[in-house]
């Protein structure tokens, strides 16, 4: 766990979300309640919303997100709401952030992966890093989790620390760990770099291009608690070769213009 400060005494008493929670699920039924009452833990106080998109499931998913939308209806303002929508079929991860980030009421968005591996208790201080961090100014900014100790079998370790030392080499985002999908960045800075297939693996070489800043932190990693990974190794390494010479031709196409104020010109 990092030593941050939490964000509890900023997030209190307040009636408009300050944060959204967007958390992609595919075939995670019997994850979806656990995680949902660790949020609802870690979050306590805060005015914040949990949005889950359900990428097509297969499986009972929609009926434990009804179940748990009905448990945790409160009609104070200040405590969290659930929402959460349906992809017709399986669109893949990014669809499922970029529908949650755009039906999100809040400025500040959180992703979260819904197998249960990330920790909602790493949420407060990676929130409080970014509130920290954005008055520096740079752009737009991307607090990133840094997963140091796996809780992944070692060949998923092994080829995710293969795939992140090429990608850091050539796309330069001097990120450690890209895979996490513990992230806090602003509603509109994401809504505004290229969105397509698989793009949440590339969201710091993305928020660079834009001009912006990349954080990590380190986080919690824990084993999965049910179900299994929706993603092969294959799966994964000839996606992750295809996207990264995207990314890689995205950088190269686009340059962000130097600009100054001009003086007012005054004519008679």
């Amino acid at each position: 766990m990092n030593q941050l400060s939490p964000a509890k005494p900023i997030l209190a008493h307040r009636t408009d979300p300050a944060l959204s929670v967007v958390v992609p699920v595919r075939n995670e039924a019997e994850n979806i309640l656990p995680l949902i009452a660790e949020i609802k833990a870690a979050l306590a106080g805060f005015a914040y919303e949990v949005i889950y998109i359900d990428d097509g499931s297969a499986d009972p998913t929609p009926s434990r997100l009804a179940e748990a939308q009905a448990a945790l209806a409160q009609p104070h303002p200040a405590t969290g709401t659930l929402r959460w929508q349906r992809h017709t079929r399986s669109y893949g991860q990014s669809a499922a952030i970029i529908t949650g980030v755009r039906v999100a009421a809040s400025p500040w968005i959180v992703t979260l992966d819904g197998d249960g591996q990330n920790d909602p208790a790493d949420i407060p201080p990676l929130l409080a890093l970014a509130w920290a961090e954005e008055p520096k100014g740079g752009g737009p900014l991307l607090v990133t989790g840094h997963r140091t100790q796996r809780r992944d079998g070692l060949r998923k370790r092994l080829s995710s620390r293969i795939a992140n030392a090429v990608r850091s080499r050539l796309l330069g985002d001097g990120t450690p760990d890209t895979g996490c999908g513990l992230k806090v960045f602003r509603r509109d800075a994401f809504l505004a770099i290229p969105h397509f297939d698989h793009m949440h693996r590339f969201l710091p070489a993305l928020f660079l291009r834009a001009g912006g800043r990349v954080v990590s932190a380190p986080v919690n990693h824990r084993p999965r608690r049910s179900g299994r990974s929706n993603y092969s190794t294959i799966d994964r390494l000839l996606a992750g070769i295809l996207d990264m010479a995207g990314v890689w031709w995205l950088q190269r196409r686009w340059q962000r213009p130097a600009i100054e104020e001009a003086r007012p010109c005054f004519w008679d």
